[in-house]
C-alpha cells in the first residue's frame, strides 16, 4: 500500500528531529502576560469574547445577544442567523412546507444577493448541472493516482488542480471569478465523493464505484447516488442531508475558513489557491472538523457509560471530560458551546427537529434520546464549574455528527461535506471581498524578542 512505501524521512520522527523541535519550542515560547501587557486580542477576540471588528459584509448576520437602546447593555438571547437577511428559520420553512430541495436556493441567495424566482431557480439548477462534471480522463490522471486517505487534503489537491484546465486562471474579474465559483460549487461533491472511493479502493481495497451524476438531481441527492453502491437512497435522507448543507452554507464573515477566504482573496490571489486556503482552514478540528470530534467523544461515552438511561452515569462521564481526565483529556465536551451564540445555536435547533424523526426511520431513537440528555446535562455541568457569562448550549457539530452516522456517510467525509455546503459562503465572500476591493489585509502583531548583539560563528 501506498504509505508502506514511503520513506522513513515521511513519517518518522528522528532523535534530531525532537531535539531541533524542543529547541523550537523553547525559543518560541512567548510569556503569556505579554498579550495582557500589550492588550492583544487573541483569537481576535476581546476579553469579553466579542470579536474585533475587521471587515463588513451583507452575506450574512449572527446575533446571540438583545442589545438595550437606552443603555446598550447586551442580554444574552436565542441565537438568530439571517441570509442576506432573511431569519434562516423562515428560509428552512419556505422550502420545507413546500416540499423542495433548499441548498441550491440558499447557494442561489447568498451569492446573488436575492431570493430567485421560480424560473430564475430553474435556470441556476440547470447551469449547475451543466458544471457539474469533471475534465476528461481528471479521475484517473488526478484523483485515482496517489489518493490520499484524507479526504479534505483529496479535495484541496483536487481543486488546485483544476487551476491547470482553467484557460482564464488567474483573471480576477468577477465575471471569470463567479464562473470558476460557480464551477467548484458543482464540482466539489465529485471531487470529495470521488476521492473517498479511490482511498476505499486504493488503501483498503474495497469495490471502486465511480456513478455519474444527474442533472435532474439536487446536490444532496447526487450526494447520496453517487456514494452509495446501489444508488438507492430514501426522501428523508436526502431532505436531511439537503438541510445540513443549508444549515452549513454560511455563518457570516468572522469564521475562520471564511475569513481565511477574504484574507487571501485581498491578495489579489485566483480563485483556486483562495478555496484550497480555505478548504485548509475548514479542515482543523477547532473548526470544520468539530463534528468528528463529537462523533468520537460519544463512542468513547458508549464504552464507559453501560446505563444510557442513568443520569448519573452520564454526569460522571461528563465531569471526567470537565476535568480532563476523559477521553482527549481536553477538558471539552465537544458540540457544546460556541464561539458567538450564547443560549442557543439556531442552525441546532432547526437540525433537533428533524433529527427525531430520522432517528425513528433508521430504529435509533434510543440513541437520539441519548443525544438529548447530554445536550442538558452538559450544559447545567458547564455553566456551572465554567460560570461562562454568555451561557452555553448545543451547536450544529452536536447533532451533525450524528445525522451523518444515520445517512451511513463515512467519517472520513464529514467535513468535506460540510466544504460542500460552505463552497457556496465562500463564493458569495470572494466575491464580496474584490468587488470592494481595499487594501490587502494585514494585523500587527508585536515583536517582543530581545535585541542581541549579532555573534561570529566561531564565538557561539
Amino acid at each position: 500500500m501506498y504509505g508502506e512505501i514511503l520513506d522513513d524521512k515521511y513519517s518518522r520522527i528522528t532523535d534530531e528531529i525532537q531535539k531541533l523541535a524542543d529547541k523550537c519550542v523553547m525559543n518560541s515560547t512567548i510569556d503569556n502576560s505579554l498579550y495582557k501587557k500589550y492588550e492583544v486580542n487573541r483569537g481576535l477576540r476581546d476579553l469579553k469574547g466579542n470579536g474585533v471588528l475587521t471587515g463588513l459584509t451583507e452575506i450574512s448576520g449572527i446575533y446571540a445577544f438583545d442589545i438595550n437602546k437606552e443603555t446598550g447593555e447586551k442580554t444574552p438571547a436565542p441565537g438568530r442567523l439571517y441570509y442576506r437577511g432573511y431569519n434562516i428559520n423562515d428560509i428552512v420553512r419556505g422550502f420545507v412546507e413546500e416540499k423542495r430541495f433548499g441548498f441550491e436556493e440558499v447557494a442561489y441567495l447568498l451569492i446573488f444577493g436575492t431570493l430567485p424566482s421560480k424560473d430564475q431557480l430553474a435556470d441556476f439548477n440547470c447551469l449547475l448541472a451543466e458544471y457539474r462534471t469533471l475534465p476528461p480522463s481528471f479521475v484517473r490522471d488526478i484523483i485515482m493516482k496517489a489518493p490520499s486517505t484524507d479526504m479534505m487534503n483529496s479535495l484541496a489537491r483536487g481543486v488546485l488542480t483544476l487551476h491547470s484546465y482553467d484557460n482564464k486562471p488567474n483573471d480576477t474579474s468577477i465575471p471569470n471569478v463567479l464562473r470558476q465559483c460557480l464551477l467548484l460549487t458543482a464540482v466539489f461533491p465529485l471531487l470529495a465523493v470521488y476521492g473517498f472511493q479511490a482511498s476505499r479502493h486504493y488503501h483498503y481495497r474495497e469495490s471502486l464505484y465511480i456513478h455519474i451524476p444527474k442533472p435532474e438531481l439536487s446536490t444532496a441527492e447526487n450526494i447520496l447516488h453517487m456514494l452509495r453502491p446501489d444508488s438507492k437512497y430514501s426522501e428523508l435522507e436526502a431532505r436531511l442531508l439537503d438541510l445540513a448543507l443549508v444549515l452549513h452554507a454560511e455563518h457570516g464573515g468572522g469564521n475562520n475558513s471564511t475569513f481565511t477566504t477574504h484574507v487571501v482573496s485581498s491578495s489579489g490571489t485566483d480563485t483556486y489557491s483562495a478555496i484550497a486556503a480555505a478548504l485548509g482552514s475548514l479542515k482543523g478540528p477547532k473548526h470544520g472538523g468539530a463534528n468528528i470530534k463529537v462523533v468520537q467523544m460519544f463512542d468513547d461515552l458508549k464504552e464507559h457509560v453501560t446505563d444510557w438511561s442513568n443520569e448519573e452515569q452520564i454526569r460522571d462521564y461528563l465531569q471526567k471530560l470537565l476535568h480532563g481526565e476523559g477521553f482527549d483529556k481536553t477538558g471539552l465536551i465537544y458540540g457544546m458551546g460556541h464561539a458567538v451564540y450564547s443560549l442557543s445555536d439556531p442552525r441546532a435547533e432547526i437540525f433537533k427537529k428533524f433529527v427525531e424523526n430520522l432517528a425513528k426511520e433508521k430504529n435509533r431513537e434510543h440513541e437520539y434520546k441519548l443525544y438529548a440528555s447530554i445536550e442538558r446535562i452538559a450544559a447545567e455541568l458547564i455553566a456551572a464549574e465554567r460560570k461562562i457569562y454568555k451561557g452555553v448550549s448545543a451547536n450544529i457539530d452536536f447533532y451533525s455528527g450524528f445525522v451523518y452516522s444515520m445517512l451511513d456517510l463515512p467519517l472520513a467525509l464529514y467535513t468535506p461535506i460540510f466544504a460542500i455546503a460552505r463552497m457556496a459562503g465562500w463564493s458569495a465572500h470572494r466575491i464580496e471581498e474584490l468587488i470592494n476591493a481595499g487594501k490587502i489585509i494585514r494585523p500587527a502583531y508585536k515583536d517582543v524578542a530581545e535585541l542581541r548583539a549579532y555573534m561570529p560563528i566561531s564565538s557561539r
